[in-house]
């Protein structure tokens, strides 16, 4: 059975998100600055106040199992969150599910020993630390079979030797989820491992910070390893299961990445109807010209159809253990995402003018974040070569020199058809 509605107690809980998201949320992205930094003056006044509100609402951490103080949503029910706290700077911190700290807290209940939960699984629950996840090196790009960085076993110990690249919130986090080459003769998949490393370790040193553009600071890590040494115990999962491990953390965190996407297309699309309704030329409001029209109608045809795919998807992960079927769906998420963020925010650039061009408006900022999601977990070009090998799986070659869907061989299989079923049919009783 189909249907797109909403669970009446879901329902209330979403109309509560937006209005809180709206009047206290919002806000915080002019009065603070990274919200990973919660040490910055005014987090604990601030920020602290909303996410209790949110835990006494029980929508704390909801990606999370309630074994483990979440809610135990469902991938719909979370996109439909996401939906609403992604339009706004703050709101994932507020709501207890940012990134990268919720992936690296579900591979840390998923795989993490029993140590490693109470260490660090707990204060990064509450938000009393932050976190990194440390893959792409500088030679390497968004290939993570490339990596270089090695940690070589010496005792109890691992080695840990190299250099990471945009590694988000480095130098906010208290620990670092490092991939690192540990059996450099094994199968491509099976030759990485990763290890927790407490930011403070002697040898790790941020070379420096960089920033995307659009971003108030620069918070995004080169990162060197050099003779780094962590205990056999900070390894996260077992030796050579890298890959495996940090799949787990990335289909539901994309999803959600991709629905905030969506929320920014959506307030670009408000913003442009705002502005084309309030906006007089010589002759006439600009709500009025054909041109601008297209550009809001298109804007919302695009914003509904990636909604519906990234809704698509999450239910298929809610219901569904076919994988291969879910990556191409993911796949396809992040495709699309990009150019719909990029495509409806420049079109309410378009209408606001030059003011629209101006830093003074968001929208350049985020034509850059629809580039940057297009390259985050993986480039777009490689997500359609995933979905093209995996559609094409499932059709088979022709054997003729013209394919069977020729109009000629339909013509005469249809004439057979007919011959044959006529053959068979009972003479006309005459009248």
């Amino acid at each position: 059975m189909w249907e797109f509605s909403t669970d009446p107690e879901l329902a209330r809980e979403l109309s509560w998100v937006d209005q809180f998201v709206d009047a206290e949320v919002e806000p915080l992205t002019y009065l603070l600055g990274n919200p990973h930094d919660l040490a910055q003056p005014g987090f604990d006044r601030l920020v602290r106040p909303l996410q209790r509100q949110v835990k006494e609402r029980g929508l704390w951490a909801c990606h999370l199992s309630r074994e483990l103080g979440g809610r135990g949503f469902g991938q719909v029910q979370l996109a439909l969150m996401a939906e609403l706290f992604g339009r706004a700077q703050f709101g994932p911190v507020v709501f207890g599910c940012q990134a990268p700290d919720s992936g690296n807290a579900e591979i840390l209940a998923r795989y993490g020993t029993e140590a490693q939960k109470q260490r660090y699984l707990g204060p990064l629950l509450d938000n009393e630390i932050v976190s990194c996840f440390a893959v792409t090196e500088p030679h390497g790009g968004s290939d993570p079979t490339l990596v270089r960085t090695a940690a070589t076993r010496d005792g109890d110990e691992w080695v840990i030797d190299g250099e990471k690249w945009f590694s988000t919130s480095a130098r906010y986090a208290a620990f670092i989820i490092v991939m690192a080459v540990t059996d450099p003769d094994a199968p491509r998949h099976g030759r990485h491992s990763l290890f927790i490393v407490p930011k403070d370790t002697p040898g790790v040193e941020i070379v420096r910070d960089l920033a995307f553009a659009g971003e108030a600071e620069p918070a995004h890590g080169h990162v060197r390893y050099q003779g780094v040494r962590v205990p056999q115990a900070n390894m996260l999962g077992e030796q050579g299961e890298a890959f495996a491990v940090a799949q787990a953390r990335l289909n539901g965190g994309r999803l959600h990445h991709a629905m905030r996407t969506v929320a920014l297309a959506q307030r670009s699309l408000d913003m442009m109807c705002e502005r084309a309704k309030s906006r007089v030329t010589r002759d006439g409001l600009l709500a009025d010209k054909q041109m601008v029209q297209e550009k809001i109608a298109d804007s919302w045809i695009s914003a509904r159809q990636l909604r519906l795919l990234i809704l698509e998807t999450a239910w298929l992960l809610d219901t569904s253990d076919d994988q291969r079927l879910i990556r191409r769906h993911i796949s396809a998420v992040k495709a699309t995402a990009p150019r719909v963020l990029q495509e409806v925010a420049a079109a309410a650039l378009q209408v606001h003018g030059s003011l629209g061009l101006s830093n003074e408006m968001p929208f350049m900022d985020w034509i850059a974040q629809g580039i940057r999601v297009g390259l985050s977990d993986g480039p777009t070009d490689v997500h359609k070569i995933v979905v093209a090998r995996d559609v094409l799986r499932e059709y088979e070659p022709g054997d003729e020199s013209f394919p069977d869907y020729y109009r000629p061989i339909q013509r005469q299989r249809a004439r057979e058809y007919d011959e044959a079923h006529s053959a068979h049919e009972p003479e006309a009783a005459p009248r």
